[in-house]
């Protein structure tokens, strides 16, 4: 009786979300205020680490970037303070646990209190086929891509949790959602980045901790030059064209201030997920070759093979 009255529920629950989820796609709920809150954000230096910095900035929070590369980090801190807002860098290495915890604790001691939103953003690829890839190349992906959200979340998520207060934010991708050719790499450590924020979240969830909210966002190619050469068909592309880095952030930032737990941008990559749980895997290959999924990072292997030659590989 007590199994058929939770299930009565469980499916009453069901049908409200999906109602309440229809009617915000037409209806965009309230925002909720992020003046004052202290903003950490990885992989800052450049791209959509960047991007987000402004972003957040215009809402009124303060910033703490990391980023491996100290000048380029600088360089944003200067934006942002050109803004009329509060910059605080650090150089890390987020795929060294040491330097990760080391470095939260000098944050929390230099600017005396805790970071209440963090944002996952850094990432790499290695730009090779996977057998003519070092091994070096692939963990690195691992690394930066993957295990520096354990480090980061261990490193600020209790505090959040002590006082019910908190945001974390994972920039996953699309390609953690379905794959495609020639990036192994890529496609493994961000399916397990989506993985591991989804299995945070349901353990928040199951503790209670009504406080502290997550955000995965996964976008499309986006345009920083991170997948330069990336190439669909050219009447799909029309469609799906790459995302220009400020709405890609944008959309993001839209999720994050109302507490969203999963966006996909653009909307239309939700339906290749779809497809992925519901047809046969021949049939999402059919479709994959027809769009020309199947073989779009072929020219970004060439182009990242070329810079290699060049000596002017660009990370992202």
């Amino acid at each position: 009786m007590i199994f058929l009255m939770d299930l009565q529920m469980m499916l009453l629950d069901v049908i409200y979300f999906i109602l309440r989820n229809s009617v915000r796609i037409v209806m965009r709920p309230r925002t909720k205020p992020i003046d004052g809150e202290l903003v950490l954000i990885t992989g800052a230096g450049g791209g959509l680490g960047r991007l987000f910095a402004q972003e957040f900035t215009k809402h009124g929070a303060e910033v703490v970037l990391w980023d491996v590369n100290g000048s380029s980090n600088e360089q944003t801190a200067k934006l942002v303070r050109e803004m009329g807002g509060k910059a605080h860098t650090y150089t890390v290495d987020v795929t060294s646990r040491e330097d990760v915890y080391r470095n939260a604790d000098l944050v929390r001691k230099d600017l005396g209190r805790d970071v209440t939103i963090l944002v996952n953003n850094a990432g790499v690829v290695a730009g090779k086929r996977m057998l003519d890839c070092p091994d070096e190349l692939m963990e690195r992906t691992m690394k930066v891509n993957c295990h520096a959200l354990f480090w980061t979340v261990k490193a600020f998520l209790p505090q959040m949790k002590a006082q019910s207060h908190g945001h974390i934010v994972t920039i996953a991708s699309v390609l953690g959602l379905f794959s495609t050719a020639c990036v192994e790499d890529y496609c493994a450590s961000k399916f397990a980045a989506v993985g591991f924020h989804e299995s945070l979240a349901h353990e928040l969830l199951a503790e209670e901790v009504e406080g502290v909210r997550t955000t995965l966002v996964c976008p499309y190619i986006v345009d920083t030059g991170m997948f330069e050469g990336c190439k669909i068909r050219e009447e799909v592309e029309l469609l799906l064209p790459p995302l220009e880095p400020q709405y890609c952030v944008e959309q993001a930032m839209n999720a994050i201030l109302i507490d969203q737990p999963l966006v996909c941008i653009p909307r239309l990559t939700y339906l290749p997920v779809l497809f992925r749980a519901l047809l046969p895997w021949e049939s999402n290959v059919v479709a994959y070759r027809f769009m020309g999924s199947d073989k779009c990072m072929y020219p970004f292997i060439d182009t990242m093979s070329k810079q290699s030659s060049n000596g002017s590989i660009k990370v992202a």
